[in-house]
């Protein structure tokens, strides 16, 4: 996986696949660094469902989108509720109760949060439609990440031709969950944890198999290397600091022309 260095330490990461696309398409997510809220929510929490001031999330988000190249204000996003809806959006805003949003339009930027659940961007670049989606545990089973590819190839989108990132979330080592939960993904995707009755489930490798699924080519698919439990010191994660956290921000978009291009 590229990384992509605004000024130390690290405030986003890149997926490998978008340097190639780099002059039409914005693709990252956020760390944890280069913000100014305070403990717990130290230091770049982007997510405005928090106990966190408002002025820092709108600060941070204003020195993330900086770093990007873009302006906060052409920001999409939507207050998660770990469903399936998937939301087609034209313009930037914020919508209630979607999990998914996709987007052809040039300039508008889509965005999920995310403090362990599993962030995933797509991209298909004939058609210009790009995806994004928030995968926790219940919408992994939702199959959240495949309604978001039938949304894309609504808007023109090959799933042949879509790239796709499954980024940093809660690892497969540090996702221990109850049988009832455990029962609901394939064998392959879990196995038994260090108590009786529980058990570690891959929420990657769920994603990575229903993308495969869909119709992507398993060379297009790449999943970050991070675990949000692991990697604390870098990312926000709801378990490991007890529910009192900031959230991450993962985006995609198409950049707006240049003016006589």
């Amino acid at each position: 996986m590229a990384s992509i260095e605004s000024s130390p330490p690290l405030m986003y990461r890149s997926p490998g696949w978008a340097a190639a696309y780099s002059a039409v398409l914005v693709a990252a997510e956020s760390t944890r660094h280069g913000g100014l809220s305070k403990p717990p929510f130290d230091s770049l929490n982007l997510g405005w469902y928090t106990d966190d001031r408002p002025y820092h999330i709108a600060e941070n988000r204003r020195r993330f989108c900086q770093a990007l190249g873009i302006r906060p204000e052409h920001l999409a996003g939507a207050h998660q509720v770990h469903g399936d809806q998937v939301l087609e959006v034209s313009t930037d805003g914020q919508w209630e109760g979607y999990d998914a949003l996709v987007c052809k339009t040039p300039g508008v930027f889509i965005t999920v949060t995310v403090a362990d659940c599993t962030p995933i961007l797509l991209f298909e670049p004939e058609a210009g439609v790009v995806g994004a989606a928030h995968a926790g545990w219940r919408g992994t089973v939702a199959e959240i990440v495949q309604k978001t590819v039938a949304a894309m190839s609504r808007l023109g989108a090959e799933p042949g031709r879509c790239m796709a990132y499954i980024g940093s979330c809660i690892g497969y080592d540090d996702f221990e969950v109850s049988a009832d939960v455990a029962e609901a993904f394939a064998e392959e995707h879990k196995r038994p944890g260090q108590v009786a009755g529980k058990y570690f489930v891959d929420l990657k490798s769920a994603n990575r198999a229903q993308l495969l699924a869909a119709g992507l080519l398993a060379t297009h698919i790449e999943v970050s290397g991070y675990s949000t439990v692991s990697h604390q010191a870098d990312y926000f994660s709801h378990r490991a600091s007890g529910g009192r956290t900031g959230r991450s921000l993962a985006v995609i978009g198409l950049k707006q022309p240049e003016p006589n291009t």
